[in-house]
């Protein structure tokens, strides 16, 4: 493992009980970072922790909630780090047959929360002329995958709330930046069909999935100070599926 120094950093990151958001908050950790785990499951959250050491620690957060993240923020102090991981798939349908509560809950959870998550840390991190945001969304938000118009939106949405994000924070010295990950094997999976799991391997060329610590690695650079001039930015994780 290359080493990154977030040496002194301390970081959030959402939805990191287990995955992807796991993957990150070890690699943080390792190089040398404080990491506070946001994750509606209290429990598993704080099983995380333990199992990342003293320099990680656990809060139970509703991410739709936006008092929570309000109150989680102000008790977490000056956070260095945002990584906008937590996200749910909310199924499988056609765009006609999706029930819309269950389509505004994805909304809720992949799009607007993070808003509320940079709303919440941003001016602190203008205050202190420094902050890197890292906004997890998907292959998904580039091609808008088929029986996952929900999820596609949201991710969508996510890449343009970066881009808006990053135009309105250069010259502060705070970065905002994406990256498109094709599909990780990880829990995420259970909410899932088959058929859709099938299909999402199939359109990668390297024909596999992604492991979780590549796109750790990834987010750990774009945390770090040697990410210096890219910001607004989307960087495609996808195994050779993206074409742009």
């Amino acid at each position: 493992m290359n080493k990154i120094d977030l040496e002194g950093r301390l970081a959030v990151v959402t939805g990191a009980a287990q995955g992807i958001g796991y993957a990150v908050a070890q690699r943080f950790v390792d190089s040398g970072a404080r990491v506070i785990i946001w994750d509606r499951d209290g429990d598993a959250a704080g099983r995380a922790a333990e199992t990342l050491g003293p320099s990680a620690s656990a809060r139970a957060v509703e991410l739709a909630d936006d008092a929570q993240i309000d109150a989680a923020a102000q008790a977490a102090g000056p956070v260095d780090i945002l990584v906008n991981n937590a996200g749910i798939t909310g199924g499988n349908g056609k765009t006609w047959d999706l029930d819309p509560a269950v389509w505004r809950q994805v909304i809720e959870v992949n799009l607007n929360a993070p808003y509320v998550a940079c709303r919440a840390l941003v001016p602190g991190m203008i205050a202190r002329g420094y902050g890197r945001i890292v906004n997890i969304a998907s292959i998904a938000a580039k091609e808008g995958n088929p029986n996952a118009a929900h999820y596609s939106a949201s991710k969508a949405g996510l890449i343009a709330l970066t881009k808006s994000l990053g135009k309105e924070l250069a010259g502060t010295g705070v970065l905002v930046n994406a990256i498109t990950p094709a599909a990780a094997r990880t829990p995420i999976f259970d909410q899932m069909t088959q058929e859709h799991i099938d299909y999402m391997l199939a359109k990668i060329p390297m024909n596999r999935f992604l492991e979780p610590a590549e796109a750790a690695s990834l987010v750990a650079w774009l945390a770090s100070e040697d990410c210096a001039f890219s910001t607004g930015a989307v960087f495609d994780i996808s195994g050779g599926r993206a074409t742009y």
